[in-house]
């Protein structure tokens, strides 16, 4: 592996010196040369610290740091050949893009003609040529980030940090400089490490995310893996919209589990064996992996709608099945009726769509 943490632990001294806060409890994570990694959670759950103990703007109370094979844990962020995009920008405003751009080149004293020649190849890698000689104040914001990018890209870093560098922008901005950041990292092919609390762009961006939560790591997948095999109800709840339905195991067969839950049973794929009869779990059953009203197809449970929005692409529904209110949501184009408030509906939930939990 070519970036590798080993049991890491960050530890701060709590203010006013009562005691200690753990930011990050033992990290472990493996990462890929070339590879796009996202570090996810909510605020305060340690992605941003494990970043820049990665950097080495913080450094590890404990637990090891290795990048290619070499231990960095004691080395300066200058000495471990990576470059990081800030939140903020971070361009300078009385420099023109090219010179923010060359400024790490010139401060190597490297020759002029290489400076020009690189810095021409990297504003075309971010799509602005033409903008050397503007100002940041002539810039827009996502303008200011593609700079940013550019400074960070053309120092050939090893590690392409980037923490939270979209939450400046606007949504239609954002979602464009998701999709820029992801065709320049995949074209150069560098190793990157980025931070959000966005789901979005973690499940668009990453080839693996790593969702964090309380200083510690929940799950490591593929954003399909995460999203459709989550390990437990934080990891569920925090990616996409999920309905948590308790249930209770009757019996399984051929890998499948019948589970009582919502007035009805419920056959659920089970990627484990040791479910027991009568054992209490949790079903996650997503708002779009149902049908309300199916043709020519038997339902799985019977229920009542309390509440609709029709929202052009689709449709919303809260329905109460078993006592319980599921949010469901109906994408088929050919459906020309929205269902009323009080109508009562069968709802047929996608073979292979649901999971379970333990409780």
């Amino acid at each position: 592996m070519y970036l590798v943490l080993e049991d890491v632990f960050k530890v701060f001294t709590a203010r006013g010196g009562a005691g200690e806060v753990t930011a990050v409890s033992n990290v472990s994570l493996q990462i890929e040369k070339g590879e796009f990694i996202t570090l996810l959670g909510p605020s305060g759950c340690g992605k941003t610290t494990t970043l820049r103990m990665i950097a080495g703007f913080e450094f590890p109370t404990a637990g090891t740091i290795r990048l290619d094979g070499e231990v960095i844990n004691d080395f300066p962020p200058h000495k471990r050949d990576m470059s990081m995009v800030f939140q903020s920008y971070a361009i300078f405003p009385h420099l023109t893009v090219f010179e923010n751009i060359a400024y790490g080149l010139k401060v190597q004293r490297l020759p002029k003609a290489e400076i020009t020649e690189r810095v021409g190849r990297v504003l075309g890698l971010v799509e602005m040529e033409g903008f050397g000689k503007r100002t940041p104040d002539q810039l827009s914001g996502g303008q200011q980030q593609r700079v940013a990018l550019a400074r960070a890209l053309i120092m050939e870093p090893k590690v392409l940090l980037m923490d939270e560098p979209l939450s400046n922008l606007d949504a239609k901005l954002r979602e464009q400089m998701r999709y820029e950041i992801r065709r320049i990292q995949q074209q150069i092919g560098i190793t990157s490490v980025y931070v959000t609390h966005d789901q979005v762009e973690a499940m668009t961006m990453s080839d693996r995310i790593v969702v964090m939560n309380e200083g510690r790591i929940e799950q490591v997948g593929s954003p399909t893996e995460i999203y459709r095999r989550p390990n437990n109800r934080f990891v569920a709840d925090f990616i996409g919209k999920a309905n948590f339905v308790t249930g209770k195991v009757q019996g399984m067969a051929d890998g499948r589990l019948s589970v009582a839950a919502l007035g009805s049973t419920v056959t659920v794929a089970a990627s484990e064996n040791n479910f027991q009869a009568g054992q209490e779990v949790t079903l996650v059953i997503r708002p779009e992996m149902a049908q309300i009203n199916p043709p020519q197809e038997a339902a799985h449970v019977e229920g009542i709608v309390r509440q609709s929005a029709y929202l052009g692409s689709l449709v919303e529904y809260d329905v109460e099945a078993g006592g319980q209110v599921l949010s469901l949501v109906e994408h088929d184009p050919r459906r020309t009726t929205i269902h009323a408030k009080g109508e009562k509906v069968q709802v047929r939930f996608l073979d292979d769509c649901l999971y379970v939990i333990p409780d």
